[in-house]
């Protein structure tokens, strides 16, 4: 739960305004969709114990798309050659007022939930005994579990500029709802908008970026607002009216987006979305909102001052950090817990969970993991060629850090010390964003990782993005940092590689292939097989594809494969070929990534056939052969163009630490730089160093080039 938002779990009576751009779609008719989420989430928390209040727009554009029908119904032709004047705003208030309120009934009813209509105007509000009589309403409605429903009766209301803002007791639904707030003591009022809430600029804008505090003496004169709803009569500055002044009287509000499915729940559970408006928010202290450039260029900073430390102090970093990972296992396993607890309650799938779990011994396997890195050469200003351009002129090239690195990964909370042992090791500096699923045990990780680097390189060297809402303004950092590593689902690799323009390095799916050939053999195939899909059936470099030879289809060998296989779980699918032979269904597609206990099947010709479907099917991750053949072997290992390539051996062994890398901080598919697992070398990049004593090019005329190699020392 974030901080700003501690107090929901004292939230008991909600409001919540829905405007006229969510009611209706962009040509005026109902978003029946969307109001059937709202009335969704509504009825959640009704069943939760929440009191629920909605206020709602959209009667006077629901009123005069109907009218307009009709008016377009009973025209004659000749009627229709002439000019169409405007239509009444309050007979279309009239009119579209009992069609919404129908498809509210409607949608509740199927929820089996009871709703009621209160329609009112500003000058009731001037009565003090209609205020009396609404609050005794509305609380023996709530403690029915009715959902009451207010609307402003634009119909009959008396005021001059009823569809502009106006002065009153109210003037729009906002206004109305800010009220209700007062009047009915209500503990929040959530605002629902068109967009994710309130930005320091139009929200189109690359720059404008969303303010999830305000404070108005921090921001009051420093907002641009966009235009008017399209449809009604308020927009982002009658919300922040409202807001503000409900706000004032002790009612928080949030703005935030009613497009999203889930975010009214999400508001009560305390997390960080749209637009928070509080009376003690300038008390608070805040983070600044504009931090991602801040971290970025602070880690470059440490950056450069852990490369200006002694092999040997940077080696001692490594390994006061392996001390306080083992030194704070109960901790860091107690959160874990929490984390996998939380993640099995949300429902999500297993595959997630498993990556997510810190399994016993692991931190101890991390913690050696860490002082494998330490004890590595140091690979910092590791000359690797030397050469003497000319006499007295010797030109060198030399390893040094990319610099700042983004790694945004999903589920593995062991991945954040990997990556941040390697970043150390290399020299870089490191901004990490972890899925929410694993906050907990990131934030721990972070902590005590941090909290072990010494001061004259500074904690700042490694970063925490906490908010999936940073993100997009890191992405923007092409100037400040040097490379992206995304690990996790294909899609969010493919959204990071669409969203920015800083290299990004890693690999979209693992669909790893394993082809037994027809001379192999069966004893050793069978061992293979099963490593490779139940070692770690989540992992990226778990078999995904099994490919067998024609030859072996009918044979007892391979039919104990396909049975064990079964019996230890793993759900099998086919292809063309495979689905007719082994009875099974058929796969909807090779290009999938199980990440579970299942695999696809195919029968291929030969060994040409089985690096065709690889090259075709295949994600250039991991791919094995099995044979005795050497021809057929070297064939394969040349010709599948995947970044790791095996014979004989299972593709688990695709790892940073199996390599002997000491860690890995992904695997990369790309062509270009780092390929397969990448370690401290593939975060490492070059530069040229050139010694002289004078010389000058002046059009190359005393100059003799010898480019003569010299011995590394």
């Amino acid at each position: 739960m974030d901080s700003t938002r501690i107090f929901v779990k004292n939230v008991k009576r909600v409001i919540v305004k829905v405007g006229t751009a969510i009611v209706t779609r962009s040509d005026g008719r109902l978003a029946v969709g969307r109001l059937g989420i709202l009335c969704e989430q509504l009825k959640e928390l009704n069943s939760q114990g929440f009191e629920i209040i909605l206020v709602t727009s959209g009667a006077v554009g629901v009123g005069r798309q109907r009218l307009k029908y009709r008016r377009l119904v009973n025209s004659s032709f000749a009627d229709l050659q002439n000019p169409q004047g405007e239509l009444d705003g309050k007979a279309c208030a009239a009119v579209g007022q009992s069609g919404l309120m129908a498809l509210y009934d409607a949608l509740f009813n199927k929820l089996d939930v009871a709703s009621s209509q209160l329609v009112v105007t500003d000058r009731d509000f001037r009565d003090p005994d209609f205020r009396v009589q609404l609050v005794d309403t509305v609380k023996s409605l709530l403690s029915l579990r009715v959902i009451p429903v207010f609307n402003e009766n634009d119909a009959i209301s008396t005021r001059r500029a009823p569809y502009e803002d106006s002065s009153g007791i109210f003037w729009d639904n906002d206004s109305l709802a800010a009220l209700l707030a007062l009047e009915l003591k209500a503990d929040l009022l959530v605002l629902l908008s068109d967009v994710e809430g309130l930005y320091s600029g139009p929200p189109d804008e690359p720059d404008s970026k969303i303010i999830h505090t305000y404070i108005k003496e921090r921001h009051q004169g420093e907002i641009t607002f966009g235009d008017k709803s399209r449809l009604g009569r308020g927009g982002m500055t009658s919300k922040v009216r409202a807001a503000v002044h409900s706000a004032e009287i002790g009612t928080p509000v949030i703005i935030t987006s009613g497009f999203s499915t889930d975010n009214i729940i999400k508001v009560l559970r305390g997390e960080r979305l749209g637009t928070l408006f509080h009376k003690d928010a300038h008390r608070w202290v805040l983070p600044k909102e504009a931090s991602a450039r801040e971290m970025a260029v602070s880690a470059r900073e440490c950056s450069r001052r852990l490369q200006s430390l002694s092999s040997k102090d940077r080696k001692k970093i490594l390994l006061d950090i392996a001390d306080a990972l083992d030194a704070n296992e109960k901790w860091i396993l107690a959160e874990n817990e929490a984390d996998v607890i939380a993640a099995q309650q949300s429902g999500y799938e297993n595959s997630l969970t498993s990556r997510l779990t810190l399994k016993p011994g692991k931190i101890s396997s991390l913690s050696s993991s860490i002082r494998i890195i330490a004890d590595m050469e140091d690979p910092i200003g590791h000359t690797l060629r030397k050469t003497e351009i000319a006499e007295g002129l010797i030109l060198e090239k030399t390893s040094c850090p990319l610099g700042v690195l983004l790694i945004v990964f999903e589920s593995r909370p062991d991945a954040l010390v990997q990556i941040a042992s390697l970043a150390v090791r290399s020299g870089n500096g490191l901004l990490l964003k972890g899925g929410k699923e694993a906050m907990r045990s990131n934030s721990v990780l972070h902590r005590i990782i941090t909290g072990a680097l010494p001061n004259s390189v500074g904690q700042k060297l490694i970063g925490h993005v906490t908010s999936r809402d940073e993100i997009p303004d890191l992405l923007k950092l092409d100037d400040v940092i040097d490379l992206v590593i995304p690990r996790g689902s294909n899609k969010l690799v493919s959204q990071i590689k669409e969203s920015t323009k800083i290299p990004v390095l890693g690999h979209a799916d693992g669909i790893c292939h394993v082809f037994v050939d027809k001379l192999a053999d069966m004893d050793m195939a069978k061992r293979i097989i099963l490593d490779a899909k139940i070692d770690y059936p989540a992992a990226c470099n778990a078999m995904e594809t099994l490919l067998i030879h024609k030859d072996l289809v009918d044979t007892n060998g391979f039919n104990d494969v396909v049975v064990q296989l079964r019996a230890k779980g793993v759900a099998l699918c086919g292809g063309p070929r495979a689905t007719i032979k082994f009875d099974i269904p058929l796969a909807h597609s090779f290009h999938h990534e199980y990440n579970s206990m299942a695999c696809a099947v195919e029968v291929v010709d030969d060994v040409l056939a089985a690096i065709d479907h690889i090259n075709c099917h295949g994600s250039a991750h991991t791919d094995c052969i099995v044979t005795e053949d050497h021809e057929a072997a070297e064939m394969f290992l040349n010709q599948v163009d995947s970044a790791a390539v095996f014979h004989n051996a299972s593709t688990r062994f695709c790892d940073g630490a199996r390599f002997g890398l000491g860690a890995e901080v992904g695997i990369s598919t790309s062509r270009i730089h780092a390929r397969g697992p990448v370690g401290v070398e593939g975060l490492l990049t070059t530069r040229w160093i050139l010694r002289g004593s004078g010389q000058i090019v002046d059009g190359d005329k005393g100059v003799t080039y010898t480019h003569k190699s010299l011995p590394l020392q």
